[in-house]
């Protein structure tokens, strides 16, 4: 719960700073204490009298500055916040942050501080998609920074696309969350997690694969390992990274997963199979390059079922808790009820490929969550990391914790 925590809030030089306002109120309004960190430019779209007014407590802005209740304002800064939300965060802090940059108060205060940090990025969009910007960003969610990715739609330069800052209240609910968060619920479990796409080699240079990119698993992955569980994450080829306590092992085919899957599977205490494992793999895989003159003749390849993973863990199955995902065109809640019966599943996660924003390649998901007595729970569309976190919280009382 957020009442009673110490909340320093980060504003760097963006139009979205003056939704940095509202923030403020709504953690205020929840019992939280609020202290402000500006850069030089934050102050050109809020004023520091409206922060200040908001916050009850002074704005901290220069490192050097008269007003300082201490000579390192940054270092007692940080002792004193239990969480550190920058927003907006532009690219240019961001940068700062991921290269070890402190050059004024806001840097200076983000390298002092070793809880944990949220970033909300607001940027035009082709600024987000800049190599450097999202090399940065990858070096962050390696380092545990948790992102709240930002949205798309029409930004104030004039662009439509990604790079407009997430709505506060969508900001205030993840660091909500963050200390709603059991602590340690899940200490003492082992869960095994899969992830991403697998490729089926056709020659040495093709595969049969699909469009997963690895995002919902990775989330799940993260999510559980936050809530104390030992986490083993399987997964296809992906550019995602995991966190740093979560075990990664990677793997090519459906056949790779299969066996890595059924080797760690005895000793786990829940599955959850995110990944989107092909259904088919080519029977005898060409070992040289295909070459165009053969399949301007007309080429044919011949398929051969894949190992059912989730259907062996089923028949083997003796105390886990067994968790299926469904990615359905059509019929979807039909189908998933008669893949927990086939599989004896304990629950499915059924998104609809039809609905917007949900399947592969976004950042959100829109599912329903069915369990072996038939019960569905239908939930709106949220960012994948939210979605995870209502998959571990079923997996929870699946395991009765």
């Amino acid at each position: 719960m957020i009442k009673g925590k110490k909340v320093i809030l980060g504003i760097s030089g963006g139009i979205a700073a003056y939704k940095a306002a509202f923030l403020i109120r709504l953690f205020k309004k929840s019992g939280a204490e609020v202290k402000v960190v500006g850069t030089k430019h934050a102050f050109e779209f809020i004023t520091r009298v409206t922060l200040e007014s908001l916050s009850e407590n002074k704005v901290y802005d220069q490192v050097f500055g008269e007003q300082n209740d201490y000579t390192t304002e940054h270092v007692a800064l940080t002792d004193w916040g239990d969480v550190f939300v920058v927003a907006p965060a532009t690219a240019n802090i961001i940068g700062k942050l991921a290269g070890g940059i402190a050059d004024d108060a806001l840097s200076t205060s983000l390298l002092a501080f070793d809880k944990k940090v949220f970033v909300a990025p607001a940027m035009n969009c082709k600024m987000w998609d800049h190599f450097a910007v999202q090399e940065n960003m990858r070096k962050l969610k390696e380092h545990d920074v948790r992102i709240i990715e930002p949205a798309e739609g029409f930004l104030a330069c004039g662009y439509e696309g990604r790079g407009r800052m997430e709505e506060p209240e969508a900001i205030f609910q993840e660091v909500d969350a963050y200390f709603r968060a059991p602590e340690k619920s899940l200490s003492g479990k082992r869960i095994l997690v899969t992830a991403g796409p697998t490729h089926e080699s056709i020659d040495p240079v093709r595969f049969l694969g699909n469009h997963s990119s690895g995002k919902m698993g990775y989330a799940l992955a993260e999510v559980l390992a936050d809530r104390g569980a030992e986490v083993i994450l399987i997964s296809g080829p992906s550019t995602l990274t995991p966190p740093p306590s979560v075990s990664l092992i990677s793997i090519t085919t459906a056949r790779e997963m299969h066996d890595a899957c059924m080797e760690i599977y005895p000793d786990c205490d829940a599955v959850i199979m995110a990944a989107a494992v092909a259904d088919y793999t080519p029977e005898k895989p060409e070992t040289q390059k295909i070459k165009k003159e053969k399949k301007q003749k007309g080429l044919t390849i011949k398929l051969k079922p894949t190992p059912d993973i989730l259907a062996h863990m089923g028949k083997e199955k003796k105390n886990q808790v067994l968790v299926g995902f469904a990615l359905e065109t059509e019929n979807g809640e039909k189908n998933a009820i008669d893949k927990i019966k086939k599989k004896n599943l304990d629950f499915v996660v059924l998104n609809l490929l039809a609905d917007e924003g949900a399947g592969f390649m976004h950042p959100t998901n829109k599912v329903s969550i069915i369990d072996n007595n038939r019960k569905v729970f239908r939930y709106p569309l949220k960012d994948k990391e939210e979605v995870a976190a209502d998959i571990a919280d079923s997996l929870q009382k699946h395991l009765g914790l």
